[in-house]
């Protein structure tokens, strides 16, 4: 089990995604735009991240580069949850410090295995098991 945060300002797909995740044994927690991801990030210190990069008030590519500037949260790694699919934009999520770019629609196995692959990849002290989303302002 890990503690993903998802980034998506489409209810929809923010909804689906926290099913499929949750049913394969995850906790999930949500963000409708970038800065309340970056906030969320900081505070709850998740072990994975799901980025949309077409959000609302702070786009993913900058919520990414705040989340990987930051040494208390630059070890989470971010996949780039995405509906623009050019080789411009998963170059300037890969720069921007996302491990890998995952389009939407997307395949549910294929997300659970990059998933997987990624946490496999991380430190066991990086991993949390219990947090506490802040409240919302």
């Amino acid at each position: 089990m890990a503690y993903i945060l998802i980034i998506e300002d489409d209810r929809d797909i923010r909804n689906v995604t926290e099913l499929i995740l949750a049913e394969a044994d995850h906790r999930v927690v949500t963000a409708n735009d970038g800065l309340r991801g970056v906030e969320l990030a900081t505070c709850m210190q998740p072990d994975l991240i799901l980025m949309d990069l077409g959000l609302p008030r702070l786009d993913g590519w900058k919520a990414t580069q705040r989340i990987k500037a930051n040494t208390a949260t630059q070890h989470i790694p971010i996949i780039a949850f995405t509906a623009i699919i050019s080789p411009a934009a998963t170059k300037q999520a890969l720069t921007a410090g996302c491990a890998t770019v995952v389009t939407k629609p997307f395949d549910v196995d294929g997300l659970l295995e990059i998933i997987t692959s990624l946490l496999a990849k991380q430190a066991p002290a990086e991993r949390q098991t219990t947090r506490e989303a802040p409240a919302e302002q």
